[in-house]
């Protein structure tokens, strides 16, 4: 009789979590939104508007933790802008079973909302001794060399370690891989990250310019992990009224469904879509969030664990 594998992903409400959480390594969605947050700074349109009105519609920017059960440690990918309230919340639905600091950061890219969380280590705040920060070479360089993050460096509050492209890491029973993927490198390259546990195998890329320019191809790159949690910034391209969208290039969602259109039903369903714009109607239509499912794919939510 053929062994039957399943991926398990559920999406847990906050106060169910402590008592359901998996006992192997696990990917939590500390959050989904691009980096202003959603809803975003200044935005009085109705995508946030009925988030103002509704702090429940309220979504954080893109983050995971990684998270081993049997060690008790665990991981953090991204310093985004709401990362106080990621810590505290991880802290609080995992029944401080786990440390409050990470183990380590991994940060993809010098952009606001995946790395300037950093500032909450320094002398003002926690004042952490040596935290690990794993970056690609040219982000090293940038905070080494750039205040205020040059102050974390010089006081230790942080530990930059320098990941190669390609190159996988060990953290606890898990290996880490960084590769670069096109994007706007303005004070850094930017990465994506393949994460392995001893039962699944995740594809991290929540920043691209587009599928085209990258050197390998997101179809073979999906196929060879269990999820990939992909940029899904842009829903179409008339969301921005006052700027052209081409000035902050994504794949657009409706790009990359017609790259998968083809694909088997299991392949469409490693899919799962993030880093929302609060334009993009995968944050607050229902029909819309329906209609990308009716397609066969999915979309990362808020607190969701995969195992």
């Amino acid at each position: 009789m053929k062994r039957l594998i399943f991926l398990i992903v559920v999406l847990f409400s906050a106060n169910t979590w402590a008592a359901t959480l998996p006992q192997t390594t696990y990917i939590i969605a500390l959050g989904i939104a691009q980096d202003g947050g959603y809803p975003h700074m200044g935005c009085q349109k109705n995508c946030c508007k009925i988030a103002w009105a509704n702090p429940k519609m309220q979504k954080q920017v893109v983050s995971l933790a990684l998270v081993d059960p049997v060690n008790k440690k665990w991981w953090l990918f991204e310093a985004t802008p709401d990362i106080k309230q990621q810590l505290q919340h991880f802290k609080s639905q995992t029944n401080n079973a786990y440390p409050y600091l990470p183990e380590g950061v991994f940060i993809t890219h010098a952009h606001i909302g995946h790395y300037t969380g950093l500032m909450e280590f320094g002398r003002e705040v926690m004042a952490t001794k040596s935290l690990k920060v794993y970056v690609l070479p040219k982000l090293k360089a940038f905070l080494e060399q750039n205040g205020p993050w040059s102050q974390l460096v010089k006081l230790n509050n942080i530990n930059i370690i320098g990941l190669s492209a390609d190159q996988a890491i060990t953290v606890s029973n898990n290996t880490v891989t960084a590769f670069t993927v096109p994007h706007r490198d303005e004070f850094s390259e930017t990465a994506g990250f393949k994460i392995i546990t001893p039962t699944k195998k995740y594809l991290f890329i929540p920043d691209i310019d587009k599928w085209s320019k990258w050197n390998k191809d997101i179809i073979t790159e999906v196929k060879n992990v269990d999820v990939a949690m992909v940029d899904a910034t842009f829903y179409s391209n008339t969301e921005l009224a006052n700027r052209a969208i081409a000035q902050v290039p994504h794949p657009l969602l409706t790009e990359t469904t017609d790259l998968f259109k083809n694909e088997t039903a299991a392949v469409k369903r490693k899919l799962y879509f993030i880093h929302f714009n609060h334009t993009n109607p995968l944050l607050w239509s229902a029909k819309a969030q329906q209609a990308l499912r009716n397609k066969g794919f999915n979309l990362a939510k808020q607190d969701q664990i995969f195992y």
